[in-house]
């Protein structure tokens, strides 16, 4: 029988899906890209994974009344009763509670295709439907996006509005990338992508003879092959270092006072604090030095290198995934400013070139293709990585980007794409809180560990299983993904199962808008394409991209300069800041009286650092990344993520003074804990580590037992607090920790953990989060 071959994409990739006899068996990537990804080969295997959920289920506890939803069995329901069952829910708890009573949670990694777009679906559905509690802001770069505005105006170039590379390569003599630009992250981005270029544009940044230093506690964040200079630096003390830059050109007088004058506001209040007028504490290269362990003479070269020539500095998202994460931001912002160099052509600042592909690729500015999303009539919303907080604390005020709060008290959650077991930070912590709803429903293609703490689980379909439009804002292409394969079991699309839900509760009508799932796709399409129309871009019809699987955005006539008309002309460009202008101080966020986040870029020391007196009992800084072989926790059960495993855990690395020390060797089973809970993992040695600083990336299925995560999941230690009260984002990379070999699970296990774990785990099977819960056949 001839393979039959669909287009299709992913968040990690473009590729066509060969199929024979029904069954995925192949993935082959898109032509034009040049770097694929190698998870393209994990497709199929989770296409046809034994971990798939086959038909709605309840949880055999949900229906006697409980919340315990860990480790509890499920009965199989006909989809017309689940639908019941939901809708039901649905209307108690708005009758009972109104929309305060209900959470929409959703993350946008769900789906490469906008049409089946979970967060997106879920949202039109339960904002038609009369409202509930949102979600604002992101994991990724949640501090990010409530800062910027009161600096910049926007947060656009967090997301990917930067200085083209082409414009990188004709202008830059010297980029200084603060978190590195490690190649592996650029697998990713949300929407997909059909070019997976980055490690070509830094060969030929290397090739131009562009000068590229990484400052990182890690040697691994410096690019693949790429010659890089590596400057370690202790976690979370960016900001000290960038501080002591800014200093170091202010007073040797190399810093741009007519830019500064003419499109800068808050100069003088920031000089102030820099050189200790303000606090009497000289913000100097010596003072730094002490605080993040970089040689003072570094600091000082470093500082009067980026004005020497054109220089671009930017961040990776980790930096201000800490506490305090404003303020490398705001602090790289003003250094930049300092430098003069902002509006240039390859001058001034950027984010996340280590931490999405796409980022600096030349795009002309046009839309992606996406679903409308109404507005919420109840205007209700938290921060995104307060969901615990909210949980436990129904009632209880919490400030937010200058207005005080209140927690609602959730009755219902209804998540449909993501997992919160994963992104969330302090997971026993988040066990606890899951508990306190009366319902718990969720749209899950696997028996994930979110699935598995569900009362009512809907199986979802994949991407191959149904029809759909995908692309990326920061990707030159919009991809047809055509269906592939029939759903596995009962499967059904998000769109189909809310249609359902909204016929129910009589809207269904507004939520459809009298189309089905090809109508959207073609609906979705052609706003992109009366988008870019506008914009001078022409896109073929809709029924000649469907048969050719894609169609390309053009390159843009010119390289995009971020802030160029800025530069050229602040009065007819301004920004949309009070003042119109780069606010190194701002009155607003002063206005606040935040402590934890004043007025202008400040060093405010984290709770866990390795300068804090807790690091004598948690002496290790853990880094938690995102991990090469999976995209968060999608994919972890793999082969591709199974073979980065040691003795099934996830890996950590470790520098070898600090493994010696312990009498740990490399390969070692190890216990790595805090007063939050522990983990297993198992050791890499690596001497690229920074002495006292360890590193493991996040996404292995939630395995815990007690306290203890016997897979290998990081966020069971990393803290749950805000970075601050400005922006409320994640602080997942401050987090310390202690290390201990794990030869005897049954023993020394800390007070805070199950006293009674299973001492002879079989690492060469599956954890019981890749084994199937208990379930019963509807018949029962």
């Amino acid at each position: 029988m001839t393979d039959s071959r669909y287009p299709s994409l992913a968040h990690w990739g473009a590729f066509t899906a060969v199929v024979k006899d029904g069954r995925v068996v192949g993935c082959e990537p898109f032509h034009a890209d040049a770097a694929p990804s190698p998870m393209l080969n994990s497709i199929a295997e989770m296409q046809h994974s034994p971990l798939r959920v086959q038909r709605p289920a309840v949880r055999r506890g949900w229906l006697a009344g409980n919340r315990e939803r860990e480790g509890d069995d499920y009965v199989e329901v006909e989809w017309d009763h689940a639908l019941d069952l939901v809708a039901g829910e649905l209307a108690r708890v708005r009758a009972e509670h109104g929309p305060g009573g209900i959470f929409g949670g959703s993350y946008g990694w769900s789906s490469a295709g906008r049409v089946h777009h979970a967060r997106s679906l879920i949202r039109r559905f339960l904002f038609l439907g009369g409202g509930c509690v949102d979600q604002v802001g992101n994991y990724s770069w949640g501090a990010a996006q409530f800062l910027l505005p009161h600096v910049i105006g926007t947060f656009s170039p967090v997301s990917g509005d930067v200085t083209d590379w082409d414009s990188v390569l004709a202008n830059t003599r010297v980029i200084v990338a603060f978190g590195g630009i490690p190649t592996k992250n650029s697998q990713v981005t949300s929407g997909g992508a059909g070019l997976h270029n980055l490690p070509a544009w830094l060969a030929r940044v290397q090739a131009a003879g562009i000068r590229l230093v990484v400052l990182s506690p890690t040697r691994a964040d410096v690019p693949d092959g790429i010659a890089a200079e590596w400057i370690p630096i202790r976690p979370n003390t960016d900001t000290a270092l960038m501080l002591a830059m800014a200093h170091t050109l202010l007073v040797e007088g190399r810093h741009d006072a007519s830019f500064l004058a003419s499109h800068c506001v808050g100069a003088d209040t920031w000089a102030d604090y820099l050189t200790g007028a303000a606090d009497g504490q000289p913000k100097d290269v010596q003072w730094a030095a002490g605080i993040c362990g970089v040689p003072a003479p570094t600091i000082t070269a470093l500082a009067r290198a980026i004005v020497a020539q054109r220089s671009l500095l930017t961040a990776a998202w980790s930096l201000q995934r800490a506490q305090h994460g404003e303020q490398p931001y705001w602090a790289l912002i003003g250094l930049a400013a300092l430098a003069g160099q902002i509006g240039l052509p390859g001058g001034g600042f950027a984010f996340g070139h280590a931490s999405l592909n796409g980022i600096g690729q030349p795009r002309r500015r046009v839309p992606g293709p996406e679903v409308p999303v109404p507005k919420n009539p109840a205007q209700l919303a938290i921060p995104a990585a307060r969901i615990a907080d909210m949980l436990l604390s129904p009632g209880q005020p919490y400030d937010f980007n200058g207005a005080r709060h209140t927690y609602p008290d959730i009755k219902l959650i209804y998540w449909a794409g993501g997992n919160p077991f994963h992104h969330h930070q302090d997971q026993n912590r988040l066990r606890r809180a899951w508990t306190k709803p009366d319902t718990v429903v969720v749209h899950e293609s696997w028996w994930t560990p979110l699935a598995r703490r569900a009362d009512i689980v809907l199986p979802a379909t994949t991407s191959l299983e149904r029809c759909d439009v995908g692309g990326s804002s920061r990707d030159p292409y919009v991809f047809a993904m055509h269906r592939a394969v029939a759903p596995q079991g009962q499967a059904r699309n998000d769109f189909d199962i809310f249609a359902a839900l909204a016929r129910r509760a009589g809207f269904h009508e507004a939520y459809t808008a009298g189309r089905d799932e090809m109508g959207w796709c073609r609906h979705v399409y052609d706003g992109m394409r009366g988008g870019c129309a506008e914009r001078g871009v022409a896109l073929p019809p809709f029924d000649e991209f469907w048969a050719r699987g894609y169609a390309e955005v053009p390159a843009p006539d010119s390289p995009y300069v971020l802030f160029e008309d800025f530069r050229r002309d602040a009065q007819a460009h301004p920004l949309r800041t009070p003042s119109g202008k780069i606010e190194l101080a701002s009155e607003v966020v002063a206005g606040f009286g935040y402590a934890d986040c004043p007025g202008h870029p400040v060093w405010l020391a984290p709770s866990e650092w390795l300068g804090a007196p807790v690091a004598d009992t948690w002496p290790l800084h853990l880094l938690t990344n995102q991990p090469r072989h999976r995209l968060h926790s999608q994919l972890d059960p793999a082969a591709l993520s199974r073979s980065s495993k040691i003795q099934g855990c996830e890996p950590i690395s470790m520098h070898p003074e600090d493994a010696a020390a312990r009498g740990i060797a490399d390969g070692d089973r190890v216990r790595v804990f805090n007063a939050r809970g522990a983990c297993l993992a198992g050791v890499r040695l690596d001497a690229g580590m920074l002495p006292g600083v360890v590193q493991m990336s996040t996404g292995a299925w939630s395995d815990p037992d007690g306290d203890l995560d016997r897979h290998g999941n990081p966020n069971t230690l990393t803290a749950d607090i805000g970075t601050s009260r400005l922006t409320q984002g994640s602080s997942a990379q401050t987090a310390l920790v202690q290390i201990e070999a794990a030869p005897n699970l049954d023993q020394n296990l800390g007070p805070n953990l199950d006293p009674n774990p299973n001492p002879t785990l079989d690492v060469a099977a599956p954890h019981r989060a890749w084994e199937l819960p208990r379930i019963s056949p509807a018949a029962a």
